[in-house]
């Protein structure tokens, strides 16, 4: 396989993608550390790429805390959208190919429909609109890219939903679970594999693609799901978005159309809660 670098190798994707990488014996790959790969540090980026020559880059920086993104505007702002420009800007100067990771969270989500990658963006959140506005930068500045669109990421590895409830529910009988949020749950690990294939396939089909795992659930669904599946002992309450009012507007409907990239790269995805299942042996081996 072509040579491969990882901006954000410590987060939880970069963890996924270390991991699957040696699961499938890629060996020219490249997980720099993070002063090493600064998404802020326009000259060390160039640098950095003009030294390890790598065909593809995969992006993984973000800033990714949806509340705080509302009072940390200009530090969204500066990861998700200057950062993803220098990192273009600096992948075209040395013809490199940049999978990108971006977010359903581009959207609105006001309405019960499949969303598909033409489907107009309406972000109605900080942190949505700087991931959109990342996408458009690097849009405009090289052409050779895959932004690949995600949500509700979850793994063994780094701070997520699954490992949250798992936490919790060790430590309380009764959890209250946003139950009118919609979307898809996405194992990082599923992710990482469908990255790689697309780097395998070598394909020019650049552009903008849709991926998380199959199916539909609520954030209730998939909470009452992890403590089934861990077989934890938790009253899991079902309530309104409203009775747990946060900073940033979540869309209320997320759910992605996902034919493109199966079509395009013969990719067969997993459903939701079967990868949970994975997930959380791999955890309870993990510990």
């Amino acid at each position: 396989m072509a040579k491969i670098l990882v901006i954000g190798a410590g987060g939880q994707l970069g963890q996924c993608l270390k991991v699957v990488a040696a699961r499938r014996g890629i060996t020219e790959i490249v997980f720099p550390a993070e002063q090493e790969a600064n998404i802020l540090n326009e000259s060390g980026l160039n640098d950095l790429l003009a030294k390890e020559k790598p065909v593809y880059v995969i992006n993984c920086a973000a800033y990714t805390a949806v509340d705080q993104a509302e009072d940390e505007v200009d530090l969204a702002k500066a990861i998700n959208e200057t950062g993803a420009a220098y990192l273009a800007a600096a992948c075209l100067a040395q013809n490199v190919t940049l999978v990108h990771i971006s977010t359903d969270f581009v959207f609105a989500g006001n309405e019960v429909k499949l969303l598909k990658e033409e489907d107009n963006a309406q972000p109605i959140s900080v942190y949505g609109q700087t991931k959109f506005d990342g996408e458009k930068a690097i849009i405009a500045l090289l052409p050779q890219h895959f932004i690949i669109r995600t949500s509700w990421l979850y793994s063994e590895y780094a701070n997520n939903f699954v490992k949250t409830m798992l936490k919790l529910g060790a430590e309380r009988d009764e959890l209250n679970i946003i139950a009118d949020q919609v979307g898809t749950p996405t194992y990082a690990i599923d992710l990482a594999n469908t990255i790689f294939d697309i780097i395998a396939s070598s394909s020019n089909a650049y552009g903008i693609y849709h991926y998380s795992n199959e199916g539909v659930t609520s954030w209730f669904d998939f909470a009452t799901a992890i403590f089934d599946i861990s077989e934890t002992a938790v009253k899991v309450n079902p309530i309104p978005g409203s009775a747990y009012p946060t900073k940033a507007t979540r869309p209320s409907f997320s759910v992605m159309d996902k034919s493109k990239i199966k079509d395009i790269f013969n990719i067969e995805i997993p459903y939701w809660r079967d990868s949970l299942v994975e997930c959380i042996k791999q955890i309870k081996v993990n510990k």
